[in-house]
């Protein structure tokens, strides 16, 4: 038997989840998990479930409420776990192993986690211990004031384990992913100063000095707008320690510089010619390759007067490899003949596109990985924020930083996208270069970035087909469709450990099949397996045939199906948006047009166009002509945006988690 609090308030026994019954009882049982094993009286269970006067009856309701739980929890097998509601005169005690109570867990993990002395086991220890939070910390009780203090004490706690883990991230040196976690926690606590410093720093280190920056003008202006303040210490302290890191930064590159114009000739693809024949690279080496799309390779190599950036050592700027990545060797073999195909002059450009949720990162970052080798000049990389939670990056913004990455002093980079894009591809002409456009909008927003030199190599990956760059660019598109059974259960094993799967393999592959074969949502049960290390495979299974808990359990932290729907959707018009939430009604998710227009009560002519464009954005799949599918994680979303308790945005706007990972 397990007892949640973080998150809505549950009880599970076996692979049930108990019927608590309505909020005021919730409250009871809350309050006594709040302080297990301890008398709880009943004049402090009135004050907690009435904010105002309790009514004349309240001792008989609290009194009732404890009766109805005490046997819920005994038809559940309480008695077997060791568990007892007693009653003392007038108080009562829940009587528990206190590790049954999630929050408790979360507290010794994070007691044993100590990550300045051993990051690499806090690391493991601090996931599993937030893996545990399933939403916002005693949900479903009332809205009373000493239940909303006791959830704030709970929140801080968990904000706090958050920054432990990324400081366990850097310690390591793996200060994108400490970026990463910091920021959807930024984002939903804008005015947490120690929060913000803490990712300007993860930031910095990433090389993306800018986004730093920009985080501390932001808050330092919510500060002034809502709180009349200025920062802090610890916020002023962030700033001023990048604002030094940088001086100093070009400072060296200067003096690199000043060294290069008396220095060994270079061959102009920032490779010194030795004197006594060969090549060896030039700089003190490259960037740190943890996926920013900042400026740290640019600052560690220098550049001629001219701007031909001859000195300046090879960008290598993609992400880590993706961890556990199994499959998809049909796509990557695509990939490589699209990409290693020299039957004409022209650069080799591919768009990697599928729904949302797919792999499609994963999969062109892994390419990119196998084959480094062969772009010795350099490897960019590239989040577009097409999308994201916010605005798409503007190719001026990319352009920068893909030119200080190549060597370009950020004074010589023009300000223009039109004047900054001829440069970068004058740059590169000659150079052996691969370029990672990632999570990409739109055509217009690729065109600028493209590099263009016969030895070049561009891939682009998108929820979009991106049809225009087919049209104008001669782009190559490479699908990525769902996992099947076999891969999905794979990917469970990878993630899980193999004996687990094996264990219960037909529930490892109803898995696959309630996650759509998505390798986003099958990682997302996969944490929530991890962070139940009792679950069987079958537990989770039950749950997610639950429709309504289904999209819930099937995020993760920051990352998850809904959250990657949301920001498609957002992008649709309204009447897109509608004719979605429309098709969520059909039976089986199959229908043609005519059966569409039914639903969505339009004409046959715009139905059609509507569906071309949700088929377009990979909201559904036209399997033959006339023939659409919509899955059935997409069905449930659009089921609960278009209902009366939707909490997602309206069409065109930009609801949703920060994206980013979502492939």
């Amino acid at each position: 038997m397990e007892f949640s609090l973080l998150g809505p308030i549950s009880v599970t026994s076996g692979s049930e989840e108990l019927p608590l019954g309505p909020a005021k009882r919730r409250s009871v049982l809350a309050l006594m998990l709040l302080q297990p094993n301890t008398t709880v009286p009943l004049e402090q269970l009135i004050d907690s479930l009435w904010e105002d006067e309790p009514p004349e009856h309240a001792r008989t309701v609290v009194q009732g409420h404890v009766s109805r739980l005490r046997a819920t929890l005994a038809a559940g097998g309480a008695e077997a776990y060791g568990i007892e509601l007693a009653t003392h005169g007038s108080a009562y005690l829940l009587r528990l192993p206190e590790e049954l109570i999630d929050a408790h867990r979360f507290g010794e993990l994070v007691t044993l986690a100590r990550p300045e002395a051993a990051p690499a086991d806090a690391v493991p220890l601090l996931r599993e211990a937030l893996g545990l939070w399933r939403g916002p910390a005693l949900t479903g009780t009332v809205t009373s004031p000493p239940f909303a203090a006791a959830a704030h004490a709970l929140e801080e706690r968990r904000l706090s384990a958050v920054e432990v883990l990324a400081r366990a991230y850097g310690a390591l040196g793996e200060h994108e992913q400490a970026a990463a976690v910091l920021y959807s926690a930024a984002v939903n606590h804008p005015l947490r100063e120690g929060l913000i410093a803490a990712l300007m720093r993860a930031l910095f280190r990433t090389g993306r000095q800018s986004d730093a920056l920009e985080w501390y003008h932001r808050t330092r202006r919510l500060l002034s707008e809502e709180l009349g303040v200025d920062p802090g210490e610890r916020l002023r302290s962030a700033y001023e320690e990048i604002l030094r890191a940088e001086a100093t930064d070009s400072g060296r590159k200067a003096a690199g510089q000043a060294r290069g114009a008396t220095g060994t000739p270079a061959d102009g693809r920032g490779f010194h010619v030795k004197h006594g024949g060969g090549t060896q690279p030039s700089g003190d080496g490259g960037a740190d390759g943890a996926g920013a799309t900042g400026t740290k390779a640019g600052a560690q190599g220098g550049q001629d007067g001219a701007g031909r950036g001859g000195a300046g050592a090879a960008p290598r700027l993609l992400p880590r490899p993706p961890a556990r990545f199994l499959g998809r060797e049909a796509e990557l073999h695509a990939l490589t003949d699209v990409l290693t195909d020299r039957t004409t002059a022209e650069s080799p450009l591919a768009v990697v596109a599928g729904p949302a949720g797919v792999g499609k990162t994963a999969c062109a970052v892994q390419w990119a990985h196998l084959h480094a080798g062969s772009f010795p000049d350099g490897q960019l990389f590239a989040d577009l924020r097409g999308f994201g939670g916010g605005d798409e990056a503007a190719p001026a913004e990319i352009l920068r930083d893909f030119l200080q990455a190549l060597g370009t002093p950020p004074e010589q980079v023009p300000s223009s996208a039109q004047a900054a894009s001829a440069l970068f591809r004058s740059l590169v002409a000659e150079r052996r270069l691969l370029v990672v456009l990632d999570n990409a909008r739109s055509s217009a927003q690729v065109r600028p970035l493209l590099p263009g030199g016969p030895h070049c190599v561009t891939v682009v990956t998108s929820r979009s087909r991106l049809d225009g760059l087919v049209a104008t660019d001669c782009a190559r598109p490479v699908g990525l469709q769902a996992l099947g059974h076999e891969e999905g259960s794979a990917l469970l094993g990878a993630m899980l450990g193999s004996e687990r799967v094996a264990e219960d393999p037909a529930a490892a592959r109803e898995l696959v099949d309630l996650c759509d074969g998505l390798p986003l949502a099958l990682r997302a049960a996969a944490a929530q397996l991890t962070a139940r290390p009792r679950w069987r495979l079958a537990r989770l299974a039950s749950a997610l045939r639950d429709e309504r808990r289904r999209l819930a359990l099937l995020s993760a932290e920051d990352t998850g199906i809904a959250a990657a729907l949301r920001v498609s959707v957002a992008r649709l018009s309204a009447d897109d948006a509608r004719l979605l939430r429309a098709l969520a009604n059909s039976p089986d998710g199959h229908l043609n047009a005519s059966a569409a227009a039914a639903l969505a009560g339009y004409d046959q002519e715009r139905t059609q166009d509507g569906l071309e464009r949700l088929a377009e954005m990979h909201l559904v799949d036209e399997e033959a002509t006339d023939v659409y599918t919509i899955s059935a994680l997409t069905q449930l979303f659009a089921r609960d945006e278009g209902g009366e308790g939707g909490r997602g945005p309206e069409p065109g706007g930009s609801g949703g988690r920060p994206g980013g990972g979502a492939g």
